[in-house]
């Protein structure tokens, strides 16, 4: 198993992608296929078949996952910006 730069309870900013700028916290790390889910990013619809807890059936929004590589450490990325002399931006 390879070692990555984030791990679970890290915050995040994604720097590729749709969801770029965006910042949130890893739920989950799956390190076979090298791709995190973060908090309130890349929200997907999930259709889920009817249960006894919804008995109509129903669609669920949920988290999708995302490469390791579209993230960098949210101090990190802060530190980088700060160096550059951009103005950070407050606590989106």
């Amino acid at each position: 198993m390879s070692k990555f730069h984030v791990k679970k309870g890290d915050e995040v900013v994604v720097i590729a992608g749709s969801e770029k700028g965006k910042r949130g916290k890893i739920i989950e790390v799956r390190p076979k296929d090298q791709r995190i889910i973060v908090e309130g990013i890349k929200m997907i619809k999930r259709h889920t078949r009817r249960n006894q807890q919804n008995p109509q059936g129903a669609i669920v929004e949920r988290e999708g996952a995302i490469h390791i590589s579209n993230v960098a450490l949210a101090e990190k990325y802060d530190a980088a910006a700060a160096k550059r002399g951009q103005a950070q931006p407050a606590n989106a």
